[in-house]
């Protein structure tokens, strides 16, 4: 069964490291010891959270002389913002309803 490309993204940042990796870059650039080093694992390690990274389309590996940089591609991230705000006008009706729920029976104890 083919996994669609949201659940891939979504699967990637279920992942503390790899939340850290793409806060990383998006400062920019960065070769896989700058990334690594932060971080009590090998790096071999490292590469595999990268290759999940990639796969997700949440980065991309360049070719510059003898090293290999990754680079933040945020158009995942993008998308995955917009399909979180479907739900955000549900939350906010949400809260606001409890909110009022909540000033009733403060007044209902005042009384």
């Amino acid at each position: 069964m083919a996994t669609d490309q949201l659940s891939i993204v979504f699967g990637a940042l279920a992942d503390p490291t790899r939340r850290a990796i793409l806060a990383r870059l998006a400062d920019g650039p960065a070769t896989v010891n700058e990334l690594a080093e932060p971080f009590a694992v090998t790096l071999p390690a490292i590469s595999k959270h990268l290759k999940v990274l990639e796969r997700a389309g949440l980065i991309s590996r360049g070719r510059e002389k003898q090293w290999r940089p990754c680079r933040l591609e945020a158009e995942p991230l993008r998308e995955a913002n917009e399909w979180t705000n479907r739900y955000r006008q549900f939350w906010e009706s949400s809260f606001d309803k409890l909110d009022a729920h909540l000033r009733t029976i403060l007044k209902g104890s005042e009384q």
